[in-house]
């Protein structure tokens, strides 16, 4: 059997719908690695095996057992989240890394655990996780689903409280779940919860981060980081640029921005872009793109694909204005971002 890598765990608040199913779970406080004698306090109290990912619904008894042990044992935040249990219905779940999502408690996990920076994109199996969610309302009052909404829609109106739905999505928005320290969200509904947003990031009105996607530190997002994309410190997506992903078109490449680049506004790229480079504003450069490489006096070394690229530092890919042709070339300054930008205090 492979290794399937650190164990996490989090005590969740559950969202049911009119049929008793959980829906939704939100993770105050999840937990990367916990330790043996963390987790044998919850076997103790639980069915779960520290072997295999799952999770259960806790019973009065158990809250109180578990909240009792935790605070013993100095687990201080989990004891506090039991301690109100009388407040909701909570459970506790597992997962592994490398293991799949199986059931809708184990995908919030992981995408908590993104979202609070203790595991970075790419860290955990995440596959089948979209089939595994839910396509709920989110409402001011919670999620929704849909199944439930008309009937939620008309209670409210009796209230003289009309329900506002926000979205209709899989992915709720990450700023009502967590946000990061040190990171300054011009619209927090552009932002899905499972994303991982560096201390010192700002996503300015249009930018958008998926999930299994983010920055590694200081960045401006003025454009799409697309699923499974992640963008290295220090660098600018200008407005309206694009990142590709791997979510629909069939794509598999793994697209990254190393740190100090820039991309300009209404560009993109679907290559990984190493260190230190630009692409010019309103150039789309994919994989197979051609791409005329100069030297640092502007002559012809060779044409190759844009993929053949990168792992090129310092280059700028720009298009020629009088051949069209795109060219990449030798830059000797980098880009910097301005400070009093990111102080995101």
């Amino acid at each position: 059997m492979s290794n399937p890598g650190s164990l996490s765990a989090g005590i969740g608040l559950i969202s049911s719908n009119s049929a008793g199913d959980v829906i939704e779970v939100f993770y105050p406080s999840p937990v990367r690695g916990i330790q043996a004698a963390e987790f044998e306090l919850i076997t103790a109290a639980t069915e779960l095996h520290p072997d295999r990912s799952g999770y259960e619904v806790l019973d009065t008894s158990q809250t109180k057992r578990l909240s009792a042990d935790f605070r013993a044992a100095g687990l201080t935040d989990w004891a506090k989240l039991l301690e109100q249990a009388d407040n909701g219905q909570w459970l506790v779940c597992f997962t592994f890394d490398q293991t799949p999502p199986a059931n809708i408690p184990e995908a919030f996990l992981k995408l908590h655990l993104l979202s609070h920076r203790l595991c970075k994109p790419h860290e955990q199996n995440l596959d089948g996780l979209f089939g595994t969610l839910k396509n709920l309302a989110w409402t001011n009052e919670g999620p929704v689903d849909l199944a439930d909404l008309p009937a939620r829609r008309l209670s409210a109106r009796q209230r003289g409280e009309p329900l506002h739905v926000m979205s209709v999505d899989k992915f709720p928005i990450m700023a009502n779940y967590v946000v990061p320290a040190g990171v300054r969200l011009a619209d927090t509904a552009r932002i899905r919860l499972g994303a991982y947003i560096g201390e010192g990031t700002t996503v300015m009105h249009e930018g958008f981060v998926n999930f299994n996607a983010g920055t590694l530190g200081a960045a401006m997002v003025e454009g799409r980081v697309s699923a499974g994309v992640v963008i290295g410190a220090d660098s600018d997506l200008g407005g309206s640029c694009s990142t590709m992903g791997t979510l629909s078109g069939g794509g598999t490449e793994i697209i990254s921005v190393g740190e100090n680049c820039l991309i300009g506004a209404n560009a993109g790229i679907g290559f990984p872009l190493a260190d230190g480079c630009t692409i010019e504003a309103g150039l789309y450069v994919t994989a197979g793109t051609k791409v005329n490489l100069l030297d640092a006096s502007g002559v012809l070394v060779e044409t190759v694909k844009a993929a053949q690229l990168s792992k090129e530092r310092n280059l700028l890919f720009r298009r020629n204005s009088l051949s069209g042709a795109v060219e990449a070339l030798p830059q000797q300054t980098q880009i910097s971002l301005n400070q009093d930008l990111h102080s995101n205090n």
